[in-house]
């Protein structure tokens, strides 16, 4: 759209040494790894599984389970809004390196894995508890994650990210613990058994706003479903190394802020009802403070409720509806 909205990518490499960056929101998986006395512990650890868990899906020609390693960067996306320079950090996402070492190539993985967002925050942690603050029944206003969707539609559209990405992006989060989900027979030999939820969740609701599409599976060395958000044919439109080294990456970062559903001793059936609740599992090593990421959430939202939204609100609100109409075709 010619409104002057431009973006910009920086890419940071995330590896043992990586420091997040002011601009971070510091409840994403990845800067919430790199903080404290074991941050470089941390690192090394979740960088370890992730390259298993790659080995270990990655099995054909790999007796070893050593062929592989992933390398990862961060993705940092900044918007400027009002044409003058001044930017505002909008998503992070992961970008997914393969390196495989039995032919010395360095493979170009999946874009999108992990997401994190100001503006989400802001959704979810300002405008959601505002609207139901006081009210005996929990509602969604019409609008919601109108901006945020347009903004993020805009930037998988723009040149800024056609000239560094060659696929659109997947992203690869938690099932909804107030969700049941069942099995069917669809299975894929990457991405495991699909499951169904038995109903939309409000997670799933946000990305439609964005564009994406989401369908559940379960991989062979899992022991619950994710929930895989895309554009276009996801069984179809990436290479099986590109598949797994999303998997291999979320997988790790859900074990370990998630080992009640991804760490459990048990694997879903059937019918399989995700619990936060759940004791009988394992917590990996790598350290990991819940509490702190749920309130750094709220503070996160009423900062860019004050530097962003309200900063810029008369060009958000017209620049959203004018996108929402072009997207329409009007």
């Amino acid at each position: 759209m010619s409104n002057g909205f431009t973006y910009s990518i920086k890419s940071i490499r995330f590896d043992e040494h990586y420091q997040p960056s002011d601009k971070t929101r510091l409840t994403t998986n990845f800067a919430n790894l790199a903080r404290g006395e074991q941050r470089q512990a941390n690192l090394r650890k979740a960088l370890d599984m992730i390259n298993n868990c790659f080995n270990g899906l990655a099995h054909w020609d790999n007796p070893n389970k050593d062929r592989y390693s992933v390398e990862l960067d961060i993705i940092h996306v900044d918007i400027d809004v009002a044409g003058n320079g001044e930017t505002f950090p909008t998503i992070e996402i992961l970008k997914t390196y393969i390196i495989d070492h039995k032919t010395n190539k360095r493979i170009e993985g999946t874009v999108g894995n992990n997401f994190s967002s100001y503006v989400r925050d802001y959704d979810f942690s300002v405008v959601l508890r505002s609207h139901n603050e006081g009210k005996n029944e929990f509602t969604v206003p019409a609008d919601f994650g109108d901006l945020h969707g347009n903004m993020f539609k805009d930037f998988v559209q723009s040149s800024v990210y056609k000239a560094n990405f060659n696929k659109l992006p997947v992203i690869c989060l938690s099932v909804s613990d107030n969700k049941i989900y069942r099995r069917t027979s669809n299975q894929h030999p990457v991405l495991g058994v699909e499951y169904l939820p038995n109903e939309s969740s409000l997670t799933e609701q946000y990305f439609q706003k964005m564009g994406m599409k989401v369908r559940y599976f379960m991989p062979p060395c899992s022991v619950a479903p994710f929930a895989f958000f895309f554009f276009g044919d996801l069984l179809n439109d990436y290479s099986t190394l590109e598949l797994i080294s999303t998997l291999s990456t979320m997988e790790t970062f859900q074990k370990i802020y998630r080992p009640e559903i991804y760490n459990a001793h048990s694997i879903a059936g059937e019918i399989f009802q995700p619990s936060l609740k759940n004791q009988d599992c394992s917590l990996t090593q790598v350290v990991y403070d819940r509490e702190e990421r749920n309130r750094l959430a709220t503070e996160q939202g009423k900062w860019c409720a004050e530097y962003f939204i309200q900063r810029h609100q008369p060009i958000l609100e017209a620049w959203s509806a004018a996108f929402s109409d072009q997207q329409a075709g009007y």
